[in-house]
């Protein structure tokens, strides 16, 4: 059992799916339904429950315990081990980078965690930034802090990211390996978003997109470096994504 906003949940459902081990995914209210549609189309058992992500992650632990079920939480050492397989292809292939915009919210913080460790084990110089939401500051708040900070909201349509509740593991991690981390507006990652169609064709979710946004937030501070990011994910619903897309027709 988990909990997730989309991406964490699938992945979850097709190791479900491959091995016949039922899973059951929890995700909150007003969660994407294309990514809900996703989960039950690989098996998953669905559960809606809570007004955010970390509301639906607390009611996944308490039901583990209730039905004796096996927890499957959004942060864990195999999830980083598995999701740093990105960091090494991407490093072996880009080893000269001076900086690397990263998003932190994908499996609270699960990635850029991987790219951290990744980084100092091959012993390169590359300065990692986190890249969080104006609307989700929380990783950005506790490191300022230097501990962990929790906000009652986290109202951004990138919900890969809509964390109100770090995760003390992750924190830990982030805290020593980032350089710093960057605040975005809504409005900046569905730039990105844009941005990431119309230059490539790629197709990037609102965590997704974290990444670029800030990358190009910074981007009067970075000239002449050779900078990276992360494109995550591209589960977008259809009407967001026409509805981001139209924005920018418009102000043409």
């Amino acid at each position: 059992m988990s909990a997730t906003r989309g991406n964490h949940g699938q992945s979850l459902a097709l190791a479900s799916k491959k091995t016949g081990i039922p899973v059951t995914i929890i995700v909150p209210e007003g969660n994407s339904l294309e990514k809900n549609e996703a989960i039950k189309a690989l098996g998953a058992t669905l559960i809606i429950y809570g007004n955010d992500f970390d509301e639906a992650r607390i009611h996944a632990e308490q039901l583990s315990k209730q039905h004796d079920l096996l927890p499957v939480p959004p942060f864990h050492v195999d999830l980083v081990t598995g999701v740093a397989t990105y960091a090494y292809e991407f490093f072996k292939n880009t080893p000269d980078l001076d900086k690397v915009y990263v998003a932190i919210g994908m499996g609270m913080g699960s990635g850029i965690c991987g790219m951290i460790k990744t980084r100092d084990i091959l012993g390169l110089k590359t300065k990692i930034i986190g890249v969080v939401s104006q609307n989700a500051p929380a990783y950005a708040l506790s490191l300022a802090k230097g501990e962990i900070v929790t906000t009652q909201t986290a109202n951004t349509f990138a919900d890969g990211v809509a964390c109100r509740m770090p995760d003390a593991t992750a924190f830990e991690i982030i805290k020593n390996g980032v350089d710093h981390i960057v605040q975005v507006s809504d409005a900046e990652i569905k730039c990105a978003i844009r941005n990431y169609y119309k230059g490539c064709h790629n197709l990037a979710e609102g965590a997704g997109a974290v990444g670029l946004a800030g990358l190009m937030h910074e981007i009067d501070d970075n000239k002449n470096l050779c900078l990276g990011t992360v494109l995550s994910g591209g589960n977008i619903d259809m009407d967001m994504f026409n509805e981001i897309i139209k924005q920018d027709l418009a102000a043409a």
